[in-house]
């Protein structure tokens, strides 16, 4: 295997053949997928959600499932069921869509709050329970979600502890006008996504994972990540700050992104880049401070202001 930089940094362009002018999503949800997290992308219709997961399945040469999430779906089209098989009188396992390493659950809040907690199992556990039987999902697995903010109709809003299972919520918004420019030309022909081809292999991947936990941090970052943690669990506009996976979610962020950058150790940078799309949606906020428009978003960049940096 070539060093672990130059693999991330193929993975990234081979996936900005198809999405343009969104490297720092792309290495985003790139980092995410190195600590085996899961990704929530939340944005308007059309900008390229879809894509960017088939692009980063294909890059990696994954497994790939889109489940289009409805009001009518079942929790056993997710996680398979059993069937009853005549000739052998036994009951067999049917597999379901989220069997395969890379899953989208496309608009996931268009579907029930009980089809929504089918997948609770499968992103903590990476493997599903059907009759009483555990199967496990193939690794690696990630879970890449996607939901609209604007629309609410027919929408069933994720559950906090569904959010908190999320490693990380990206958006990727609107093109420059020259970004929309080159996607115009890009896309005269074929589409660039049916020629994307696979930059490394699963295996590749599997150990890219494993690089990750290697990565050194001291014992003053360690203070670092948990001061931030702790921080928003003590801030007025706050009802619900980070819960202990967040400080883990961050940690290992920190890991991976100190990885991409071809360093063996993390530095307090690395943890304030990952600090705000890991830890943001895992907040609750109080309703004075939903009534003054905030943000997650901007309470979470408070919140870092508010905690010394080490040096």
């Amino acid at each position: 295997m070539s060093t672990p930089n130059n693999v991330l940094k193929s993975i990234v362009s081979n996936v900005e053949k198809v999405i343009i002018g969104k490297k720092e999503t792309i290495e985003m949800a790139i980092c995410a997928f190195l600590c085996k997290g899961h990704v929530l992308i939340e944005d308007i219709p059309g900008v390229g959600k879809t894509s960017l997961v088939y692009a980063i399945a294909k890059s990696f040469d994954c497994s790939f499932k889109r489940i289009q999430f409805t009001p009518d779906i079942l929790p056993s089209d997710i996680t398979g069921f059993s069937m009853y098989n005549q000739k052998t009188g036994d009951f067999e396992y049917q597999k379901g869509s989220i069997m395969a390493q890379i899953v989208l659950a496309d608009e996931i809040n268009r579907t029930s709050p009980k089809t929504q907690s089918s997948l609770l199992e499968v992103m903590e556990e990476h493997q599903v329970t059907v009759d009483g039987k555990t199967y496990k999902v193939p690794q690696p697995f990630a879970v890449f979600a996607t939901q609209n903010p604007v629309e609410h109709i027919g929408t069933y809003p994720l559950p906090e502890a569904q959010l908190d299972r999320f490693f990380i919520r990206l958006s990727l918004g609107y093109p420059s006008a020259q970004e929309e420019l080159q996607m115009i030309e890009r896309f005269n022909g074929n589409s660039p996504i049916d020629a994307l081809s696979p930059v490394t292999t699963t295996e590749v991947l599997l150990k890219l994972q494993e690089l990750v936990h290697q990565i050194h941090v001291s014992p003053q970052i360690n203070e670092f990540i948990v001061s931030i943690v702790r921080k928003t669990r003590e801030h007025p506009d706050i009802v619900l700050g980070c819960s202990p996976r967040g400080t883990l979610a961050l940690y290992r962020g920190a890991q991976a992104w100190a990885l991409y950058q071809n360093r063996s150790y993390v530095l307090p940078d690395d943890v304030l880049k990952m600090a705000v799309p890991v830890l943001a949606h895992r907040l609750v906020l109080s309703q004075e401070a939903r009534f003054k428009k905030f943000s997650p978003q901007d309470l979470m960049k408070n919140v870092i202001s508010l905690v010394k940096v080490p040096r």
